[in-house]
Order: structure tokens, then sequence, then C-alpha cells
């Protein structure tokens, strides 16, 4: 006869998962500037992934014509004066990993629903966070994950365990984490919570493994998803051990005081900023940026309605013609940014947008319909042949789709690493060759 189990007290196992994952944010902390980064010389590769979680209106997004000849639409023709530097991609998305609604955008850097990722071998890991383990100790944060607006429940960056990663969003704790020494006092007090929280994990693991010998399968697999959030806690504090003390960059760049309390229109470009600084000095070689809204005071922006509300056009020409608005912030934004990167010159004599791959888009196709198919997705950078507009056939059974992460495969490779699958991809990106 089977041994009946007593129930078990979930207050002293969390008490220890609390510890470790509260922490989990940004204990990577802080680099050295980018001629030293590496002992061989070498100019590195940097990704930056910048994803809007509305959406873009696709009519006005993605170009009629196909190859080099072919006009920006309304919302990317600030992009123009770029036009040799990237290329847009039409007609990739996730397949029926992506469907979804609002609830499949955070598929949009890894082609896998959350829910889903048990089927596959490392999750639902999203590109980044793929690219982070080429990188390893190399930089002061392996990665970052920066968030600009109201948060909705999406997440652009997620671990091999499954763990959704929390974006730092006031640009002041942005600015510190990357330029400002902290106090001795201060450094202290990090040093010990190091020591203490890696007790705190041995304390996990002492538990765990006591708790495994009285539970079932089901509650054994949970456990096991656990293990690996505290191993991938575990790396990122052995990394910002590392950095305690080593110097960060000094940088001319003044954060204005009211920065935090910018509106949306203002306080964008800040991020930019930030984010152009980070990969100059090589703080990080990988950055997310996440845009989930434009806040309260409708973002600083003469509307109406609020961002979601006017997502739901159906077709109405006054909502499209607010949402236009809002979109041209985005792209204005990102083309300063590109402007910002190919301005700086590297050591190698390229650009930092040479050696940048920067892609630009979203997880949810038609926030109109609610739809995660035809991904709008632009990427910059990084070396590729550009200049053209790719659109992928497909018919209407999906059989001939082309999937997203067939893209974010031939990223990782270009980014240095000898991998041949990335999650759902079945190829590299036919059509995006290196220059």
């Amino acid at each position: 006869m089977p041994q009946k189990r007593s129930p078990l007290d979930r207050r002293h196992f969390l008490r220890g998962a609390g510890g470790a994952m509260m922490s989990l944010p940004f204990l990577e902390a802080m680099t050295k500037s980018v001629s030293a980064a590496s002992g061989s010389g070498e100019t590195p590769m940097r990704m930056v992934c910048v994803g809007n979680n509305f959406g873009y209106v696709p009519d006005l997004f993605f170009p009629t014509e196909t190859g080099v000849d072919y006009a920006l639409p309304g919302q990317i023709q600030v992009l123009e004066r770029h036009r040799d530097m990237f290329t847009i991609l039409s007609q990739l998305d996730h397949g029926q990993e992506g469907v979804g609604g609002h609830g499949g955008v955070h598929a949009f850097l890894s082609g896998i629903l959350s829910k889903n990722s048990k089927g596959f071998a490392e999750g639902n890991i999203t590109v980044d966070q793929k690219a982070e383990e080429h990188v390893g100790t190399a930089t002061r944060y392996s990665s970052m994950q920066i968030g600009c607006g109201t948060s909705i429940g999406n997440r652009l960056s997620w671990t091999a365990s499954g763990s959704a990663i929390p974006p730092v969003e006031d640009p002041s704790i942005l600015f510190s984490l990357l330029f400002q020494e902290p106090e001795a006092k201060d450094l202290r007090l990090l040093k010990e919570a190091h020591v203490q929280e890696k007790s705190i994990l041995d304390l996990v693991k002492t538990d765990a493994d006591r708790l495994k010998r009285q539970i079932g399968k089901s509650d054994q697999e949970k456990l096991d998803q656990y293990f690996t959030s505290v191993r991938d806690l575990e790396k990122r504090l052995t990394q910002s051990q590392a950095w305690l003390d080593q110097s960060k960059p000094k940088v001319d760049y003044k954060l204005p005081a009211e920065a935090d309390g910018f509106d949306f229109v203002d306080r964008l470009p800040l991020y930019y900023d930030l984010v152009a600084l980070a990969l100059q000095t090589d703080s990080t070689r990988i950055i997310t940026l996440e845009v989930s809204g434009i806040g309260n005071n409708s973002g600083g922006l003469p509307l109406t309605k609020g961002y979601h509300q006017l997502t739901h056009h159906g077709r109405v020409a006054s909502y499209i013609e607010e949402l236009s608005i809002i979109e041209k912030v985005h792209t204005a934004a990102f083309a300063d940014f590109l402007d910002t990167l190919r301005s700086v010159e590297e050591l190698n004599g390229k650009s930092l947008l040479d050696n940048t791959m920067t892609l630009f888009g979203s997880g949810m196709g038609n926030a109109s319909s609610h739809s995660n198919k035809d991904l709008p997705i632009i990427l910059a950078g990084g070396g590729f042949k550009h200049g053209q507009h790719i659109r992928f056939e497909k018919d209407n059974s999906r059989a001939a789709q082309t999937m997203a992460c067939n893209l974010y495969l031939s990223m990782l490779q270009r980014f240095g690493m000898e991998i041949d699958q990335f999650n759902t991809s079945t190829g590299t990106l036919t059509g995006l060759e290196v220059a």
C-alpha cells in the first residue's frame, strides 16, 4: 500500500525561495571601456532588441514593394536617411505558438509561449538570453533589460528556466547602474549582501533536497524548474562579485534631474541615449528595451483616447490618426538612436551601428484584431547587407511559413555562436546575408 504523504508547509520552502527571487533584478552589477574589452583587441558584436507591446498599424509599416526599390510607408518614413543600414522583414511570425493576442506578445523574442515551454529543451529562452551565454563575464552586465511605459504583464526577456526578467524602468536608476560609483559603505553592504544571498541559496538547496523525498513527480518537476532559476541567479551573483571592485566608466552625459518624471515623448529618447552609452563603454553587449505603454498624461502627446483603446481602431480614421502620432514617436526615437550609433567610430574602423545588430518590432502583428501574425520587424546594423524589404511568402495553410526564429538563429550566428537551431527555427533566414 502506498505511503500517504503529509501536507507540506509551503511557508518554510518559500522563505528561501522568496529571498532568492526578490534579489534577482540586477545583482549582476557593473565595466571597462570597449578598447580594453577584449584581450585580442577585437571589436565585439552587440545586440539590441526593441519591442513595442502594442504593435504597429500594418498598412503604415510594411512597404507595398519588395527588394531595394520600395517606398517607405508613413510610420517609418523617418528612417529614410538610414535606408542603406536596415532591412524590413515582413510575413515572419511564430506560427501557432504566437497566437494569443496580448497574451502572446511575450513570445516576441523566443517564438514560444511560456505555457508551452516544457516542450522545448531550453524552455522559452529569448534570443538575447541565448546570446548572453556567449558573453559570459566579459562585461559588467552580461545583458540589460530596460522598460519604458506602464507594464501590462508582458516581458521581452526570458531565461532558460522560464523566468521573466523584470526591466529597469527609471532612467536615473539605469544611469546609476552604469556610471555612478557606490559609496564605500554601500559597496561594503553590497558585498555583504552577496555573501548572505549565497547563504540563502545554500539553505534553499538543502531544503529542496529534503523536500524531494516527500513530494510527487509533478512537484519534483516544479522543484527542478525552481533549481534552474537558482542556478541562473548564482551565475548572476558570481558575475556581479567579479566586477564590484572595478571602477565604472566615466562619461560626460548629464541625465536631466527630473528624467524619471518626464512624459513618454521626452523620456523615450533618454533610454536610447543610455543604451548607446552602455554599448560604447562596453558595460554590456546585449540590451532589450521594452516599450509597454505611454504612461500618464497621454504621454505628453495630443491624444483624446488611451493608447490601448486606439490600437483597437477598427479602421476608424480618427483612431488611426491619433495612433500614428504615438507610433511616429517610436520610429523617430529609433531613427535618432541609429544616428547616434552611426556617428561612433570603433577600433575596427567601423561604426557602432555596423557592430550592433539592432532589432525593432513587436510581438503584436495587428492589435486591432488581436493578431500575433505577420510581426512588424526591422533589423538594422550588425554588418548585414541591408537596404531592402524582404517579404517571406506563405500559403493560407501556413505550410510554407518562415519562422521568425530563423531570423534569431541568423543573429545568434552573427553574434559568434556556433549553433544550428534556436527554438522553433527551421534554418537561418534566407535573403539575409553578411556584408
